[in-house]
C-alpha cells in the first residue's frame, strides 16, 4: 500500500502544523474533561454518578467533533501513547511518526493539555490549583492498563482494516463507554493524565498518583500492540492513517 513510501511523507503537512493540530486538540480535549467536570460538580453538587454521565456525555460528543476537525491535519492522535504505537509500528514498515515526529507530538501534547487544564478553571472562575484527588489504586491501575489497551486495538485495528473513517464516532463511543466500565474513568492518555494535575477538581489528578498512571498506561498502551499484531500482522503498514489520514492533499490551504 505504502510503496510511493518518500511521496506520502511528503505530502503531509509540514511538522509545524501538525503540532499546531495537536496542541490545539488536545488543549480543547482536557477544557472539554475539565470543564463539563466543574459544571456536572455545581449543577450536580449531590449526586457522583449523575456528575460522571454528564462528564462522559460531553467527553464523548467533543472528541468525535476534535477528530473530525483536527485529524486531516494531524491525525488526531491527542495522545502521547497512540503517537508511541504509531512510530513503533511505523519503524517495521517505514511508516508513521519519525522519531523528531513523536517528540514534536508529545511535547505539543502535553502542553496543549496542561493549557487545557489552565483555561477550563479560568472559564469556571475557579482557581488553577494541584489536585489532591489521588487515584493510583490497584484497581484503578489495572483499569489503565484495560483502557488504553482497547484504545489502541481499536484505533490501530480501524486503519489495518482501512475504516479510518469510523475514528471519530468509534474512539468516541469507545472513550465514553470506558468511563463507566473502567474503575479509573479511563485517562488513557499520558499528556491528558499530566494536564489534569492542575485542576483540584471532579476531573483532577493528585501528582502522586501520575508515574503509576503512565506507566499502566504505557503498560496497556504494549499489550493493545500485541493484540493488534496477533490479529492483524500488517498493521504497521497503515501508521500513516492514525487516527485518521493526513495528507496536505486532503487538507484545503
Amino acid at each position: 500500500m505504502w510503496v510511493k513510501l518518500g511521496f506520502m511523507i511528503s505530502n503531509q503537512p509540514p511538522l509545524w502544523r501538525r503540532a499546531v493540530a495537536e496542541f490545539l486538540g488536545t488543549s480543547l480535549l482536557v477544557m472539554i474533561v475539565v470543564g463539563s467536570g466543574i459544571a456536572a460538580q455545581q449543577l450536580s453538587p449531590n449526586d457522583v454518578g449523575l456528575q460522571l454521565l454528564q462528564n462522559s456525555t460531553a467527553t464523548v460528543l467533543g472528541l468525535t467533533v476534535l477528530i473530525l476537525v483536527f485529524g486531516p491535519i494531524s491525525g488526531a492522535h491527542f495522545n502521547p501513547a497512540v503517537s508511541l504505537v504509531d512510530w513503533v509500528l511505523g519503524r517495521r514498515s517505514g511508516t508513521g511518526l519519525t522519531l523528531a515526529g513523536l517528540g514534536t507530538y508529545a511535547v505539543s501534547q502535553t502542553l496543549g493539555a496542561i493549557s487545557g487544564s489552565v483555561y477550563a478553571n479560568a472559564m469556571f472562575e475557579v482557581g488553577t490549583s494541584i489536585s489532591t484527588k489521588d487515584r493510583a489504586s490497584s484497581g484503578h491501575l489495572l483499569g489503565e492498563v484495560v483502557a488504553t489497551a482497547g484504545l489502541v486495538l481499536l484505533i490501530f485495528t480501524l486503519a489495518a482494516t482501512q475504516r479510518g473513517v469510523l475514528a471519530a464516532p468509534a474512539v468516541g463511543a469507545y472513550i465514553g463507554a470506558a468511563y463507566w466500565f473502567t474503575s479509573s474513568t479511563s485517562f488513557a492518555n499520558p499528556a491528558v493524565t499530566i494536564g489534569r494535575i492542575f485542576s483540584d477538581t471532579f476531573a483532577g489528578i493528585a501528582p502522586g498518583s501520575v508515574p503509576a498512571f503512565i506507566l499502566a498506561q504505557l503498560v496497556g498502551a504494549a499489550v493493545g500492540v500485541g493484540l493488534l499484531l496477533l490479529l492483524f500482522p500488517s498493521a504497521g503498514r497503515t501508521a500513516d492513517d492514525v487516527v485518521l489520514p493526513h495528507e496536505a492533499g486532503r487538507v484545503a490551504s
